[in-house]
């Protein structure tokens, strides 16, 4: 059994048995190891993860192994892939690492993709790319495949193409009893509605069967400038009268002058509008041209890709940061809202966030599935997210703090209840009272009560009432 270090905390004694239990049938990585350290870290520094103990299942029954296991003795579960969307401590329990369950095979002639629960989306996109297929992947292909899905998923492309989790057709899941099962609209289709939307209250995701789209290439890019307030503004008013072909966001920026931040853009305050257009050049190029028009330009990157160079729209960054996020929901961009967050976050404001990004939805994101899902806050067309860097305990964390809490105070007259899962950081009931409507975590009570009857899953725990 791996070796615990002298200084670090004993486990509790029901890990520890749990521990004792999993021994030579499932790898397990105790607190003070490095595979402990690597497998619970997330991309989100300023999270503190301590799990009591890691196992790193190598197949889907070595993960219902687990989850039997820790049922048996008393251990909650919980569950990461690639480390990004954490949010709980995990004190006393353990978590499952899919990170080993990487998998994927393409089908062409079928336009769609099996992959496993560590699989991330620009495994899938590089896969797909000779074939001119693609997945409906997020604006960062870093992300995990599964644990994107199980939110929704509102990419770069979501006005045209809808919310990711539409098109997956089964997902392979061990339920909090510990029963691998296989989920699609006719088998369990009850655990089918609430895995698409859930985020993992319902089981461990093993494995996705999704399908791909033709689109080999796109006519995308950002476009930057440092009339901030002005290009705000325009793009307010140019985004409503957008076709379903394009998808828009705009990110208000305050980048640090860091190796990587062109210098155009470093150092003072910017503003990128991203734009994805799935139709020919020269009609996307005529859409364009208003915005493009609206101040002087610093940086335009607007061209005909491939669509494996999706990431690049948003150009979110990959590796590890201390950040602290936040997610809201505007029921109107207009003259007085805009202007308000013009205000709030534009030039001449204290604005303490690095990004403050709106995105522009309905479209294909607001369009109901054929197959109903717990994914919430479909009818909503504007979604405002903000990223402040702060190390956990400092100065700069509190007033990153302060400063959200006043860009919501200030934009609260616009604000619509709900969230979607992917964007709202925070964990337990109250987060999901603020993303979820009523009547969708009853149901999804009722389903981890049906799946998961020992409460085993900590995701579960944010539906069930005491």
């Amino acid at each position: 059994m791996p070796q615990q270090t002298d200084t670090v905390t004993p486990l509790p004694t029901r890990a520890r048995a749990l521990a004792d239990a999993l021994d030579g049938l499932v790898p397990v990585h105790l607190p003070g190891t490095a595979e402990h350290a690597a497998l619970a870290a997330t991309v989100n520094l300023a999270l503190a993860r301590r799990p009591a103990l890691v196992a790193a299942p190598r197949t889907p029954r070595e993960v219902a192994h687990v989850v039997r296991a820790a049922g048996e003795h008393g251990v909650p579960v919980a569950v990461q892939g690639t480390g990004h969307g954490a949010s709980a401590g995990l004190d006393g329990a353990v978590l499952v690492s899919t990170a080993a369950l990487d998998h994927l095979t393409l089908l062409p002639a079928l336009g769609s993709a099996h992959l496993g629960a560590g699989v991330r989306w620009a495994q899938v996109v590089a896969a797909a790319a000779p074939y001119g297929l693609a997945p409906v992947c997020g604006s960062a292909p870093g992300v995990g495949v599964v644990g994107y899905l199980t939110g929704g998923g509102h990419g770069p492309l979501a006005r045209t193409l809808g919310v990711s989790s539409d098109r997956v057709t089964a997902f392979d899941v061990v339920t909090g009893d510990g029963v691998l099962r296989r989920a699609t609209p006719t088998d369990e289709p009850d655990l089918f509605w609430g895995l698409r939307g859930g985020r993992g209250a319902l089981g461990v995701v093993v494995a996705a069967e999704i399908d791909l789209v033709d689109q080999p290439e796109l006519y995308a890019g950002a476009v930057w400038f440092a009339d901030v307030d002005r290009v705000v503004q325009v793009w307010a008013r140019w985004a409503t009268r957008l076709p379903a072909q394009a998808t828009t966001s705009l990110a208000v920026m305050r980048l640090p002058a860091l190796p990587g931040v062109p210098e155009a853009l470093a150092g003072r305050p910017t503003v990128a509008v991203r734009f994805a257009w799935t139709g020919d050049a020269a009609s996307g190029a005529r859409v364009l041209a208003p915005l493009r028009a609206a101040a002087p330009v610093l940086v335009d990157t607007v061209d005909v890709m491939p669509y494996a160079a999706i990431g690049t729209v948003h150009g979110d960054p990959d590796e590890p940061m201390p950040t602290h996020e936040s997610h809201l929901l505007l029921e109107d961009l207009g003259p007085e809202p805009v202007e308000r967050l013009v205000e709030l976050v534009g030039a001449g404001s204290s604005c303490a966030q690095v990004v403050v990004e709106v995105r522009h939805l309905g479209g294909a994101a607001s369009r109901q599935p054929a197959v109903p899902d717990a994914v919430p806050s479909r009818a909503a067309t504007w979604s405002l997210f903000t990223v402040g860097l702060a190390e956990p305990g400092t100065a700069d964390a509190v007033a990153v703090a302060a400063d959200t809490a006043r860009i919501a105070r200030g934009l609260a007259p616009w604000t619509r209840p709900g969230g979607f899962p992917n964007f709202a950081a925070g964990h337990g009931r109250v987060w999901a009272e603020r993303v979820y409507p009523a009547p969708t975590r009853s149901r999804l009570a009722e389903l981890s009560r049906r799946y998961d009857p020992d409460g085993v899953l900590l995701a579960g725990h944010a539906f069930r009432t005491p």
